[in-house]
Protein backbone atom coordinates (compact mmCIF):
# COMPACT_ATOMS: atom_id res chain seq x y z
CA UNK A 1 0.00 0.00 0.00
CA UNK A 2 1.65 3.48 -1.18
CA UNK A 3 -0.04 7.08 -1.14
CA UNK A 4 -2.58 7.74 -3.53
CA UNK A 5 -3.62 4.45 -3.94
CA UNK A 6 -7.96 4.22 -3.96
CA UNK A 7 -9.35 0.94 -2.67
CA UNK A 8 -13.15 0.16 -2.51
CA UNK A 9 -15.34 -2.09 -0.10
CA UNK A 10 -16.56 -4.97 -1.29
CA UNK A 11 -19.70 -5.39 1.12
CA UNK A 12 -20.30 -1.52 0.38
CA UNK A 13 -19.83 1.76 -1.45
CA UNK A 14 -17.42 3.39 0.46
CA UNK A 15 -14.06 4.59 -1.05
CA UNK A 16 -10.93 6.15 0.46
CA UNK A 17 -7.41 7.16 -1.03
CA UNK A 18 -4.36 6.25 1.02
CA UNK A 19 -3.24 10.16 2.48
CA UNK A 20 -0.23 8.42 4.45
CA UNK A 21 0.81 4.89 4.45
CA UNK A 22 1.06 2.32 7.11
CA UNK A 23 5.00 1.67 8.39
CA UNK A 24 4.05 -1.82 8.40
CA UNK A 25 1.81 -4.26 6.26
CA UNK A 26 -1.70 -4.09 7.97
CA UNK A 27 -5.04 -5.80 7.31
CA UNK A 28 -6.98 -2.95 5.98
CA UNK A 29 -10.73 -3.98 6.01
CA UNK A 30 -14.70 -2.70 5.53
CA UNK A 31 -17.60 -3.69 7.08
CA UNK A 32 -15.25 -6.78 8.15
CA UNK A 33 -14.09 -7.68 4.86
CA UNK A 34 -11.04 -7.26 2.95
CA UNK A 35 -10.63 -3.83 0.84
CA UNK A 36 -9.65 -4.04 -3.07
CA UNK A 37 -8.71 -1.57 -5.40
CA UNK A 38 -11.04 0.71 -7.28
CA UNK A 39 -12.20 -0.59 -10.04
CA UNK A 40 -12.05 -4.18 -9.44
CA UNK A 41 -15.79 -5.28 -8.61
CA UNK A 42 -17.63 -6.18 -5.23
CA UNK A 43 -17.27 -9.05 -3.98
CA UNK A 44 -21.17 -9.18 -3.09
CA UNK A 45 -22.28 -9.74 0.14
CA UNK A 46 -23.22 -7.88 3.46
CA UNK A 47 -21.45 -5.86 6.09
CA UNK A 48 -20.84 -7.42 9.53
CA UNK A 49 -23.77 -6.19 11.38
CA UNK A 50 -21.04 -5.24 14.10
CA UNK A 51 -18.99 -3.45 12.00
CA UNK A 52 -22.13 -1.10 9.94
CA UNK A 53 -21.22 1.72 11.71
CA UNK A 54 -20.31 3.87 8.59
CA UNK A 55 -18.12 5.39 6.55
CA UNK A 56 -18.18 9.17 6.03
CA UNK A 57 -17.81 11.14 2.82
CA UNK A 58 -14.31 13.67 3.36
CA UNK A 59 -13.57 12.73 6.66
CA UNK A 60 -9.80 11.54 7.13
CA UNK A 61 -9.44 8.00 9.03
CA UNK A 62 -6.41 7.96 11.04
CA UNK A 63 -4.70 4.54 12.74
CA UNK A 64 -2.27 6.04 15.74
CA UNK A 65 -0.59 1.97 16.29
CA UNK A 66 0.23 2.20 12.04
CA UNK A 67 0.20 6.15 11.36
CA UNK A 68 -2.02 4.78 8.40
CA UNK A 69 -4.17 7.26 7.06
CA UNK A 70 -7.34 7.39 4.67
CA UNK A 71 -9.17 9.99 3.14
CA UNK A 72 -13.27 8.54 2.61
CA UNK A 73 -13.97 10.10 -1.27
CA UNK A 74 -17.31 7.79 -1.10
CA UNK A 75 -19.88 6.88 1.83
CA UNK A 76 -20.75 3.80 2.73
CA UNK A 77 -22.01 1.85 5.81
CA UNK A 78 -19.11 -0.53 6.74
CA UNK A 79 -16.97 0.51 9.66
CA UNK A 80 -13.37 0.42 8.66
CA UNK A 81 -10.56 -1.18 10.30
CA UNK A 82 -7.22 -1.70 10.54
CA UNK A 83 -5.71 -4.95 12.34
CA UNK A 84 -9.07 -5.41 13.90
CA UNK A 85 -9.18 -1.93 15.32
CA UNK A 86 -11.85 0.54 14.20
CA UNK A 87 -10.08 3.93 13.08
CA UNK A 88 -11.48 6.86 14.78
CA UNK A 89 -11.89 9.83 11.85
CA UNK A 90 -9.29 12.85 12.47
CA UNK A 91 -10.41 15.80 14.23
CA UNK A 92 -10.14 18.98 12.80
CA UNK A 93 -7.06 21.09 14.34
CA UNK A 94 -8.39 24.38 15.94
CA UNK A 95 -7.66 27.61 14.22
CA UNK A 96 -5.67 30.23 16.14
CA UNK A 97 -7.69 33.54 17.37
CA UNK A 98 -7.51 36.21 15.10
CA UNK A 99 -7.73 38.84 17.81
Amino acid sequence: MKAGDRLQSTVCEAQVIVVRPATAPVDLRCGGAAMSPVGTGHAGGAADAALSGGTLLGKRYVDDVTNLELLCTKAGTGTLTVDGRPMPFKDAKPLPSSD
